[in-house]
């Protein structure tokens, strides 16, 4: 067996074989020549202090042969003429639901409204060039959903929820870094994720399922409260007692469908707000303790930075931040305008943005006049309208310098930046509900008070970070992740209200495909 053990090491010191393996020597007590091997089981980065340790869990074998605490070996077994089960939606639910189906010895049939990740690229070219929205083909919809052009980061804190190791090892498998192991907040990169998602499909066919692109689901047909079949572009109607619902937060056509057949489902509170872009060496330097404008170690990678406080009563709270990232478009359709940001493997742009949102819930809703299941997206929709219309159309964004964010004032002139159809100069506060527009004024002053330079005229504050989450639950029932009231709709994922990333969207994915299954054998 080998021995476990932990060690504090500087980020230089790690990145030296040689020293590493003295460490590790020392640390089990023996001689470097003695130890065969060794495996980082676990890779994180402690900055709180000007002496930035990394801190290394390692096997470390001394005198025996290497094992590797990651082996994986999935079950990829031809399902070609097994059960049917059809899933609604390619993102990391659909296809994590899709490929424990057959290791469960079931044939998944993937319905996507979206295009493939190849044929997808046009449509975000035309977004970002042409300020277009393809209204079933964007950041949201498509092959691997949002979370293939929206950064990658794998992350969760839902432990309880499933089995992060094998999700994390899927992704290794189909050509992630086996880093991501490793690292307390691992990260594949937008640039690498299409052909990672590619070959996971390709798996997929190869194994006798199907994936159907171009396809919409418009329609569920239910007799009984029994699911009995769908229906696909409003033409083709298919057979089926079962169905995973894994469609996404953005997919409001489905919330609209359910509300009118009188499915249950709830309105849920969800974070709103902005995006903020500085410089990266500004966040590094803040996070690093070196000078603004000088670079930082070559051995630590570009700084993140995690902020939350208590303002007027609500919470503000970084989110999805994106280091050496860009800002992107990520509306689902005309008039409405919605941001988010993403960042390549390397993480090496000039800027760094994160999601900075404020909780809003259903009185928020209701001050507004909107109420009922449907309440949070109206809300939601309102904002992303207003947007667009100070913006001026074509995806433009509007934005503010920081500094004049927090003292209301109409920036005349807006620092350069990442985001590709272009920023207009407008005041947020006709953008974002007063609640939340109060609250991160407060926010802002308060994280300059937590990190040096952070408050500053030279970042920008690009409208609206509003996709954050489902504003819709579809609820079910907790043992059988069946629906409430209907039988064999299993709705899953972040669309249903249940995951918020894509780790924690691709556990819960796997659950419901084992939850199919046992419906399947009752």
């Amino acid at each position: 067996m080998p021995q476990n053990v932990t060690i504090r090491i500087s980020p230089t010191e790690a990145a030296n074989e040689k020293i590493l393996k003295q460490r590790l020597a020392s640390a089990v007590k023996t001689k470097p020549e003695n130890i065969n091997a060794y495996q980082i089981i676990r890779r994180s980065l402690d900055a709180r202090s000007r002496n930035i340790i990394s801190q290394l869990q390692v096997n470390v074998f001394v005198n025996e042969e290497f094992s590797d605490a990651f082996e994986f070996h999935p079950n990829l077994q031809n399902v070609e003429n097994k059960h049917e089960v059809y899933i609604a939606g390619a993102g990391p639910a659909g296809l994590f639901a899709a490929l424990e189906l057959i290791e469960q010895g079931l044939k998944p049939i993937i319905i996507e409204r979206g295009k493939n990740v190849r044929d997808r690229r046009r449509d975000l070219a035309a977004m970002n060039k042409e300020g277009k929205v393809n209204p079933e083909s964007n950041y949201c919809y498509g092959e691997g959903g949002a979370g293939t052009y929206s950064d990658g980061k794998l992350y969760t804190r839902s432990t309880k929820r499933g089995n992060i190791l094998k999700s994390l090892q899927w992704f290794v498998h189909f050509g992630a870094t086996e880093r991501i192991l490793q690292e307390a907040h691992p990260h594949i990169g937008t640039n690498k994720l299409p052909g990672i998602i590619a070959n996971m499909r390709e798996a997929i066919i190869e194994c006798g399922g199907e994936v159907w692109f171009d396809t919409k689901l418009t329609d569920i047909i239910i007799e009984n409260n029994q699911i009995k079949g769908i229906e696909i572009n409003h033409d083709k109607k298919i057979k089926t007692s079962s169905l995973i619902l894994a469609t996404g937060h953005s997919a409001r056509d489905i919330f609209r469908m359910l509300d009118e057949k009188n499915v249950l489902i709830e309105a849920k509170p969800f974070a709103l707000g902005v995006r903020v872009e500085h410089h990266q060496s500004l966040i590094d330097s803040a996070q690093y303790h070196c000078p603004v404008g000088t670079e930082r170690n070559e051995f630590l990678p570009p700084a993140s930075y995690s902020l939350v406080s208590q303002e007027a009563g609500r919470g503000v709270f970084s989110f999805c931040m994106c280091p050496g990232g860009i800002i992107a478009p990520a509306s689902t359709d005309e008039g409405e305008l919605v941001v988010n940001g993403w960042s390549p493997s390397k993480r090496d742009g000039f800027f760094a943005n994160s999601g900075m949102v404020v909780t809003v819930d259903e009185k928020d809703f209701a001050k507004y006049g909107f109420t009922g299941p449907l309440a949070g997206m109206k809300f939601q929709q309102m904002v992303e309208q207003k947007a667009w219309q100070v913006g001026g159309g074509k995806l433009k964004a509007p934005a503010q310098r920081m500094t004049d964010f927090v003292s209301g004032k109409l920036s005349n002139s807006l620092n350069d930046c990442s985001y590709l159809p272009g920023l207009t100069s407008g005041l947020l506060s006709e953008v974002l509900p007063k609640e939340v527009h109060q609250s991160l004024k407060l926010g802002f002053q308060t994280f300059g008070k937590k990190m040096n330079g952070y408050y500053t005229e030279n970042a920008n504050i690009v409208a609206t970070e509003s996709r954050t989450s489902s504003p819709v639950r579809i609820p079910r029932n907790e043992e059988t992740l069946e629906h409430t009231q209907i039988s064999g709709l299993f709705p899953c994922a972040e669309g249903a209200g249940y995951a918020g990333g894509i780790i924690s969207a691709a556990m819960d994915g796997a659950k419901v495909a084992i939850a199919v299954k046992n419906f399947i054998e009752k």
